[in-house]
């Protein structure tokens, strides 16, 4: 099974700053030579850095700490340390960072995926030659470096999409986003054949849309039964939601009551996304006459009928996919 990572426990820890050093000129022709101790080093911080290339927090399942290294004391002659080198954490777009104690949002990358520097190192001790003054010649005093700061974070990841699409398994979610895309989700006719979101671009107009093929529902999954528990939480960013309803299904009626109430349970919010209901499989036998059904049990919602094996309603529901995500 293709495991998804969207949740990772991690520790994170700026770096020290480095010792300030107390020491003294010691030259041939200089037996009384001043205060030379250097400041010591700054710490490395800790930078989380967005990276369009992932998908999933896996990689953070491997390494789980991150450290920046401490910065190095200062010496004699007048000799800083070197400051530490900073840590980086790669996230995808969408994640956001929670304090792991009191689940406190700390930063949200879907709103903003400029990089930041999550935790400051620590400042280096200053050496003895900032102690010098006209009463005290020699000073022995130097400082310690400042600690570096330490979080214990939970990653979370919500992926970014325009339309998601919902439906029970083996509605043609799938098959739809690969007619669309680039994308090439695996495809096969038994049920859960897609165990993570993926996602596809639709270059449609001079415009990219980003669609979400998401886990199939089942009746109960807004409480944890089947697969997709776990993954309605990634259509909460996608602007707008498209219904997948099989017309080869004989409860075929039902599915959009059925998939609402799953994510009202969820979020009443979901709900109130623009959204577009399609029925699949327009090429079986009988699936024109149940379009006709669906359109006429629901007839407040914007219905179309598509055949991916056929190509029927794609070029529409292309245009639909545009108008939806315009401002």
């Amino acid at each position: 099974m293709n495991r998804f990572a969207d949740e990772a426990l991690i520790e994170v820890s700026s770096g020290n700053g480095g010792n300030g050093c107390a020491a003294f000129r010691r030259e041939k022709f200089v037996p009384r030579g001043g205060p030379s101790g250097g400041d010591g080093g700054r710490g490395g911080d800790v930078v989380f850095v967005v990276r369009r290339n992932l998908r999933t927090l896996t990689h953070l399942r491997y390494q789980q700490t991150f450290k920046a290294e401490n910065g190095h004391d200062g010496e004699g002659r007048e000799r800083y340390g070197k400051n530490g080198e900073d840590i980086t954490v790669p996230v995808p777009p969408g994640t956001v960072l929670k304090d792991n104690e009191t689940g406190e949002l700390l930063h949200d990358f879907g709103k903003n995926e400029a990089d930041i520097v999550f935790l400051r190192g620590g400042n280096g001790g200053w050496g003895n030659i900032h102690f010098k003054s006209s009463v005290n010649q020699s000073p022995q005093r130097a400082l310690p470096g400042k600690s570096g700061e330490y979080r214990k974070l939970r990653v979370e990841l919500q992926i970014m999409a325009d339309i998601g699409f919902v439906g029970f398994p083996n509605a043609g979610k799938s098959s739809l986003l690969g007619r669309f895309t680039n994308a090439r989700p695996k495809i096969a006719p038994y049920p859960f054949t897609t165990k993570i979101p993926n996602l596809g671009v639709l270059r449609t107009e001079g415009r990219d849309v980003i669609l979400a093929d998401i886990p199939g529902l089942i009746e109960g999954a807004s409480h944890g039964t089947g697969l997709g528990i776990r993954f309605l939480k990634h259509i909460s960013r996608t602007p707008a939601l498209a219904f997948l309803i099989d017309l080869s299904d004989d409860n075929y009626l039902e599915a959009f009551d059925i998939l609402s109430a799953e994510l009202e349970a969820f979020s009443t919010e979901l709900l109130k996304k623009k959204r577009v209901v399609i029925g699949t499989k327009l090429d079986t036998e009988e699936s024109a006459g149940r379009l006709s059904e669906l359109q006429k049990r629901l007839p407040n919602e914007q219905v179309h009928g598509i055949s991916v094996f056929s190509g029927e309603g794609l070029d529409e529901l292309a245009g639909i996919f545009t108008n939806m995500t315009r401002p």
